[in-house]
């Protein structure tokens, strides 16, 4: 007998593989993979996390309420317009799984963020990448890419992995020229880091709209990725859709303490953002000496440029062979390129040394 068979386009599905957490040889390394923050949660967040030890027996408040009215009064949104999930990765499954089926697309930038992809075809979507302009999305070839099949746009803004990001004129620009019931998603999982004059989240924008919906998450900036928590800013009718597929108790108590606690604690988040402002610059002019090639990024990592992919490979080898991992970029579209998170001081010092050797090396 023939056993069942998946839906159409779960096959395609090259499962999702994070940075690497562990070298080869098991022993300590700085994890510089997965764009985590360098500082780690709040003390805040830790104490109320574990603060709540002694209820795990009890279902966690399956609207997030406290959460929701704290993130609604610090960024001055209605608290009704918020979703939260067990990190955008969630959000952007459901958003897709609710407006995009067989027959529609997803269109997204070449080198934007894998999920948008994964999520379009465990729906039954057609993923569609739209070419980028120096590894930064361009508007007009994504609303070339937008068809009478276009369910939804996801903009990454920064982008991952390169760290680029539209001004907010060019974000109005494109949901102001894409057509009725196309619904705009963005990406803002990096916001908290971009100092640009003309850059804009989008919640903004997405206030008096009713087609746009803006992503976040506490696993960055905030240090609580071990705890998959993120967030939706929707308009109502997209938020009634979301709290309706979501699962009654997606996010889970401890992830709910300790975000309330991370967003309260603003020395903490402050203290991020300047080792962030700080050490990023001087990675990127370290990667420039080296010739290296650094992509410009407004976020907490930087893609390098090296020879070509066999050189890419060499040099995330001798990283992680001096205990430092980064990011392989292949599944990306950019064989040639590593990404490399922004870590402790000794941590950057450390992979710099390494990137030294890795490009002697190469030049022998």
């Amino acid at each position: 007998m023939a056993g069942p068979r998946p839906r159409p386009g779960i096959l395609d599905i090259e499962p999702y593989v994070g940075g690497k957490a562990a070298g080869a040889a098991g022993g300590p390394v700085a994890k510089l993979s997965a764009n985590e923050s360098p500082l780690g949660p709040s003390p805040r967040a830790i104490e109320a996390y574990r603060g709540l030890a002694e209820r795990l027996h009890r279902y966690p408040d399956g609207g997030s309420t406290r959460l929701r009215e704290t993130f609604a009064a610090r960024d001055g949104v209605e608290a009704e317009r918020l979703v939260f999930g067990a990190g955008s990765d969630e959000l952007i499954s459901l958003l897709i799984q609710s407006y995009a089926g067989e027959g529609d697309e997803v269109v997204h930038s070449a080198h934007g963020f894998l999920m948008y992809r994964l999520s379009a075809l465990a729906a039954g979507a057609t993923p569609v990448a739209a070419a980028e302009t120096a590894l930064t999305t361009s508007v007009d070839a994504v609303l070339a890419s937008v068809t009478p099949r276009t369910r939804l746009v996801f903009l990454a803004n920064p982008n991952n992995p390169t760290g680029t990001y539209l001004p907010a004129r060019e974000v109005a620009r494109l949901r102001a020229a894409l057509p009725d019931g196309v619904l705009l998603v963005l990406d803002a999982a990096y916001r908290e880091y971009v100092e640009a004059a003309d850059y804009a989240d989008g919640l903004a924008l997405a206030r008096d709209a009713d087609d746009v919906v803006v992503l976040g998450t506490f696993s960055k900036i905030m240090g609580l990725a071990g705890l998959r928590l993120g967030w939706a800013y929707a308009p109502p009718a997209v938020a009634d859709v979301l709290n309706r597929v979501r699962g009654p108790f997606n996010v889970a108590a401890p992830a709910q303490v300790a975000g309330v606690a991370a967003l309260e604690d603003h020395e903490h988040l402050a203290a991020a953002k300047a080792h962030n402002d700080a050490w990023r610059p001087w990675l990127e002019e370290r990667l420039h000496e080296l010739g290296y090639a650094p992509t410009a990024s407004v976020a907490n990592f930087v893609l390098m440029r090296c020879r070509d992919a066999a050189a890419a490979d060499r040099v995330l080898a001798v990283l992680e062979r001096g205990g430092v991992l980064a990011r392989a970029m292949g599944a990306y579209g950019l064989p040639a390129s590593v990404r490399l998170s922004v870590g402790l001081a000794e941590e950057n010092r450390r992979a710099v040394e390494l990137l030294a050797t890795a490009r002697a090396e190469l030049a022998a």
